[in-house]
Formats: C-alpha cells, sequence, structure tokens
C-alpha cells in the first residue's frame, strides 16, 4: 500500500509537469509569433468568417468525425472492447471539442479512451484501442504528405528523401527491435512486445479492418485539408492550390504536437514559416491557421451538447 501511494504520489507530479509544460510550449509559440507579426494575423482572419465558411466546416466535420469514428469502432471490435458506430461518433464530438477548447490538444482523446474502457470494463483496452486508431491516422497522413509533398512544390521537399529514409529506418528499427525484444518472461518489455504484436494483429490488420482504417483515415485527413483551404480562401489567401494543399499538410503535421493551447501553437508557428518560406507571408500563414482553429471550434460544438445531455442524464457526482 505504501508503494502504491508512493508511486501516485510521484506520478501526479510529474503529470501535471508535462501537462504544464506543454501548455506551455504552445503559448511560447503563440507569443514569439505575436511579438514578431504583432496582433493583425491573429485578428484579420477571424473578422472574415462568414455564414458560408461556418456551414461548410460544419458539414466537412460531419464526415471527419464519422470517418474517426468508424476508424475507432473497427479498431476497439478488433480488439474485443464493441464500439456502436453511433456511441463512437458521440464520443468522438466530445472528444474534438475538448481537444479543441482544453490545453493540450489530446485531454479528449483521453477523455473517451477511459470513458470507453470503463464503459466496457476493460479500461487497458479502451485506452490501447484510442492509441492505435490515432496511430493509424497519424500514419496514413504522414503517409498523404509525403506523396503530395513529394509531387508539389513546398519548402520542405529538397528535405524529403532523407525524411522518408529516416520513417523508414525509424519503422525499420522498431520492427527489428519488437524482435530482439523476449516475447516470454513476466517482464514488462516482454509484456509490452506481446500486447503490441497480438493488438496488430487482431486490432489493425485483422482480416479488412485495416483496408476500413486506411479508407477512413484518408477520407478524414481529406477533410481536414478541404477545412484549411475553406479557412486560407476565408483569410483572403488567393494562391493557387497547387501551393496550398502542401502548406496545409505541413500545419495538419504540427498539428500532432501535443505542445499547445485548445490546439493553437505549433500548428500557427508551422504556418507561418511555411506560408513565408513558400513566398507567400508568414501573416498569411498564421491568420489562415487562426481561421481553422475556429473553423474547427465552431464545427466540435455538437460534442458540448454530448457533454450537457451527459451532465442531465448522469446524477451528481457519478464517475
Amino acid at each position: 500500500m505504501v508503494e502504491e501511494a508512493t508511486g501516485a504520489a510521484t506520478t501526479r507530479p510529474a503529470g501535471t509537469f508535462w501537462a504544464w509544460a506543454r501548455a506551455l510550449g504552445g503559448l511560447g509559440v503563440l507569443a514569439a509569433l505575436l511579438c514578431w507579426l504583432g496582433a493583425g494575423p491573429f485578428l484579420d482572419g477571424l473578422r472574415l468568417i462568414d455564414g458560408r465558411a461556418l456551414a461548410a466546416a460544419v458539414g466537412i466535420g460531419v464526415l471527419t468525425t464519422v470517418c474517426c469514428a468508424w476508424r475507432w469502432s473497427l479498431v476497439a471490435g478488433g480488439l474485443g472492447v464493441r464500439l456502436p458506430l453511433r456511441t463512437a461518433v458521440a464520443h468522438c464530438y466530445r472528444a474534438v471539442f475538448l481537444n479543441a477548447t482544453l490545453p493540450g490538444g489530446v485531454l479528449g482523446d483521453v477523455h473517451r479512451a477511459v470513458r470507453h474502457g470503463r464503459d466496457t470494463g476493460d479500461v487497458g483496452r479502451g485506452i490501447r484501442a484510442v492509441v492505435w486508431e490515432r496511430a493509424a491516422g497519424q500514419v496514413v497522413l504522414a503517409a498523404v504528405a509525403l506523396v503530395v509533398l513529394a509531387a508539389f512544390p513546398s519548402p520542405v521537399r529538397p528535405f524529403l528523401p532523407a525524411a522518408t529514409a529516416l520513417l523508414v529506418g525509424g519503422g525499420l528499427g522498431a520492427v527489428l527491435l519488437a524482435r530482439a525484444l523476449p516475447t516470454a518472461g513476466a517482464s514488462r518489455w516482454a509484456r509490452l512486445v506481446r500486447t503490441a504484436v497480438v493488438d496488430l494483429r487482431a486490432g489493425l490488420l485483422a482480416g479488412r479492418t485495416w483496408l476500413g482504417v486506411v479508407v477512413a483515415s484518408t477520407v478524414a485527413v481529406v477533410g481536414h485539408v478541404a477545412t484549411f483551404l475553406v479557412a486560407a480562401r476565408t483569410a483572403g489567401s488567393t494562391a493557387p492550390l497547387s501551393l496550398l494543399v502542401p502548406l496545409t499538410l505541413l500545419a495538419l503535421l504540427a498539428m500532432g504536437v501535443p505542445a499547445n493551447v485548445a490546439g493553437f501553437g505549433p500548428r500557427e508557428g508551422v504556418a507561418a514559416w511555411a506560408f513565408g518560406a513558400a513566398g507567400l507571408s508568414a501573416g498569411e500563414g498564421v491568420a489562415t491557421a487562426m481561421v481553422y482553429g475556429a473553423l474547427v471550434l465552431v464545427a466540435s460544438l455538437p460534442g458540448a451538447a454530448v457533454l450537457l445531455v451527459r451532465r442531465v442524464r448522469v446524477p451528481a457526482g457519478t464517475v
């Protein structure tokens, strides 16, 4: 009991420290952009948001949320924790809303992972289902980004061969490491390797699950790109799509960095750099990223309704 209490006491401060560090990282990026560009780019694009942009964002948000929910449902089913699509959609909307309003940009995903695990009586599998689902989405996003960045001009095009080699080498290294680590025994690493292998075979690669995951992830990526393009046009950008799409993917990749404030931070920093390096302007990149964040927030508002409904249905004090 003493060891458990000590472990909990030491884990909580560490978790709190990293939570604050991630939030401060996002604030640091925003502060640096404010000092560099002033408040203009942060406000100019927001003033231009109109009903058409909001309607487009909400419509695209339905598509991307359903795709993410479908992907999650497929992975969870493969891991043996049943998740109906309707329930997954509601949880995903709630997660997107929490991600868009709370520091870190991942608290909504943490919440849905734990909530689903408790609902099914297996928190571990519930958490792993979300981890694998999110990882699959990031892998597909990276693959799409590599193809598009190789096909169209972008500031990172000269570095693509090295980046591709690094990613391939990292993947092969992970496979070799997993094979080298002992799969038998009761050690922590052995259990992790066994669990990961079983999860991959059952949750992602079994039957046609992998195909559904790839299709859902690809459509979701297309939806996010479309929303960013709507944001760019709303912010006043007249750059051709052949230039905007690669820059959009760079900004979306930056959103995977969990050091932000309600999604803001690295996305704006990368957008400012990418737009400036592509011959546009850093201010245009920041304005576009800010509009994108606002559109995503509006598109996530059904998640607020899900939270309110649960507050009404669940008695006070219920976990």
